[in-house]
């Protein structure tokens, strides 16, 4: 793998891990940062959908297109407008989905045939019960930093891979 520009990733990689480290430093801001940035999202994916009904060729795609789109465009705004509340929807919607996750991982685990992969399913399904268990018995406290710690492992986690890539980019240009 020969990376040309390897140092951006670099750079993309360092800005990441320090983002990650800021937010974990203080998860309550990242939180907030979380729910804020995903409201701006589904504005803009709703606004995009509601802009996309003009090159659909079929009605029923022109009306789930303005459903969607007026769905997450005011959905979006409510996230925006009322971001303690956001906050408290998101987390509660985390947990929930990874309730769920672990139920599907626990599920899939007694029927793959493979015992390594069970015992991994299993393992992941557990770790996954045990997270969305832990939000929702300390809901709605572990709202305030939940969201903000998420976001934290998936920026460190992100900039160490790209730090990573970088890394390895370079040693094989040489």
């Amino acid at each position: 793998m020969v990376m040309k520009g390897w140092i951006w990733w670099l750079i993309a990689g360092l800005l990441s891990l320090l983002g990650g480290v800021f937010a974990l430093a203080n998860p309550l801001a990242a939180t907030l940062t979380a729910e804020l940035l995903t409201g701006y999202l589904f504005v803009a994916v709703g606004a995009m959908m509601l802009v996309s009904i003009f090159w659909d060729t079929e009605w029923g795609s022109r009306i789930l297109s303005l459903l969607l789109g007026f769905g997450l465009v005011v959905l979006g705004f409510s996230l925006v407008a009322n971001p303690l509340k956001g906050v408290l929807s998101l987390t509660l919607l985390v947990a929930v989905i990874m309730l769920i996750v672990g139920g599907f991982r626990l599920i899939l685990a007694f029927s793959a045939s493979d015992s390594r992969v069970r015992v991994f399913l299993i393992l992941a399904g557990a770790v996954s019960l045990l997270l969305g268990a832990m939000i929702l018995l300390n809901f709605p406290w572990s709202a305030a930093v939940v969201l903000g710690i998420l976001l934290a492992i998936e920026l460190i986690s992100n900039g160490v891979l790209l730090i990573a890539i970088s890394l390895l980019g370079r040693s094989e240009k040489k």
